[in-house]
C-alpha cells in the first residue's frame, strides 16, 4: 500500500461565463404584478442574465472552464467535478460532457447536486481527493440554467433566478491552501427549496429560508472559519452565495465584517445563479483586479436539501 506524503491543495486559477441576455427588473414588471423598486427592497437584484438559444447548463461550464484553465496555465487535469440543478441530462452527467469537449485524456468525472451550496461541496472533494493522492489536479464548475425551471408567473421566485456557470482549477501544493470543507444538512428543511414536477419547476418556502438564513448561517459560517484555523482578521474576501442582499448583509455583519472586508454583491447584476453564485461572483471580482492576489476568501453557500458548506480559500498570488 502506497501512502501519499502529506499535501493539501491550491487555488489556481478563475472562470466564469454569462449569457449575452440582460433581463432588468422593468423587463419582469411586464411579466407579473411587480415592479423595480419593490424587487429592489426586497432582493438586492437590478438586472440578471438569462440564456439565449444558444446557452446551456454544459456550454456554460465548458467556457467558464476554459477561462479557468487559462488563468491556471493547466491544459489537462484528473478530475472534473461539475455542481448544477439543472444538468442537461441525467446520463452522460455534466462532467463527462464537459471533459469530451475540452479534449482532457482521461479525468473521473462526476456530478453533484446540493444545488446553492453545491460548489463549495464540489469543492470539498476535490480539495480531499488531492489531499488523498488521488487526483492532482481537478477542474470545479457550477453551471446552472435555472430560466428554464422558472414559473415565470410566480413574482415571489421569477425575480430571483438567472443563469450562469463558474468555475476554479485546483492543483497539490506542498502547503494546503484550501481549508478542510465545513459541511452539513438541515432534515427538517429538506423540501424548503425544490426543483420537482414534469417539466420541473423550482419553488421554495421563501419565509423559512429567509429565517434559517438570518438566524443559523452565522453559526455555519463561523465553523467554517473555525474548521480552517483563521478567523476574521485573517479573512479579505466573504465569497457568500448570491441568494439576496437581505441575506449577504446581514451575514456579513453577523462575523464582524469591517470596512477592510471585501463582501461581493453581485447579486444585484446577476441574480440568484444557485451552485454558480459563488464562483460567478468571485471570478468576476478577480478578472476585474477587485480581489488582492493571495488574499484568503470564505465560502459559503447554502440551499436545497436544506444544505450548507464552506471553506477558506487562499486566492492565487
Amino acid at each position: 500500500m502506497t501512502i501519499p506524503t502529506p499535501r493539501g491543495s491550491a487555488l489556481l486559477g478563475l472562470g466564469h461565463f454569462q449569457p449575452s441576455h440582460v433581463m432588468t427588473n422593468h423587463d419582469i414588471e411586464k411579466l407579473v404584478d411587480t415592479n423595480d423598486e419593490w424587487i429592489r427592497t426586497r432582493t438586492g437584484i437590478i438586472e440578471r442574465r438569462i440564456a439565449t438559444d444558444a446557452d446551456d447548463t454544459t456550454t456554460m461550464a465548458v467556457a467558464a472552464a476554459k477561462m479557468a484553465l487559462e488563468d491556471a496555465g493547466v491544459s489537462d487535469v484528473d478530475l472534473v467535478i461539475v455542481a448544477s440543478t439543472t444538468s442537461d441530462t441525467r446520463s452522460p452527467n455534466g462532467a463527462a460532457r464537459v471533459s469530451a469537449q475540452l479534449g482532457f485524456t482521461r479525468p473521473a468525472v462526476l456530478d453533484i447536486n446540493t444545488a446553492c451550496s453545491g460548489f463549495e461541496y464540489a469543492v470539498g472533494l476535490a480539495d480531499q481527493s488531492i489531499r488523498a493522492g488521488v487526483a492532482e489536479t481537478a477542474l470545479v464548475i457550477g453551471s446552472e440554467t435555472l430560466s428554464r425551471v422558472t414559473d415565470w408567473t410566480d413574482r415571489a421566485t421569477c425575480v430571483l433566478t438567472a443563469d450562469g456557470a463558474g468555475a476554479v482549477v485546483l492543483g497539490a501544493s506542498a502547503e494546503p491552501k484550501v481549508s478542510p470543507v465545513h459541511w452539513g444538512s438541515v432534515p427538517e428543511m429538506a423540501d424548503a427549496v425544490v426543483v420537482e414536477g414534469n417539466p420541473p419547476v423550482f419553488s421554495q418556502n421563501g419565509r423559512n429560508v429567509m429565517r434559517w438564513a438570518l438566524t443559523a448561517s452565522v453559526k455555519e459560517a463561523q465553523a467554517v472559519l473555525a474548521k480552517a484555523g483563521v478567523t476574521m482578521d485573517d479573512i479579505d474576501v466573504l465569497a457568500f452565495h448570491q441568494a439576496n442582499l437581505r441575506i449577504i448583509e446581514p451575514l456579513a455583519k453577523g462575523l464582524g465584517a469591517t470596512e477592510r472586508h471585501i463582501v461581493l454583491h453581485d447579486v444585484e447584476y446577476s441574480g440568484n445563479t444557485s451552485a454558480a453564485s459563488v464562483p460567478l461572483a468571485l471570478s468576476k471580482a478577480w478578472h476585474a483586479g477587485e480581489l488582492p492576489r493571495g488574499g484568503r476568501a470564505l465560502l459559503f453557500g447554502f440551499g436545497g436539501g436544506f444544505t450548507f458548506a464552506g471553506q477558506v480559500v487562499e486566492l492565487p498570488a
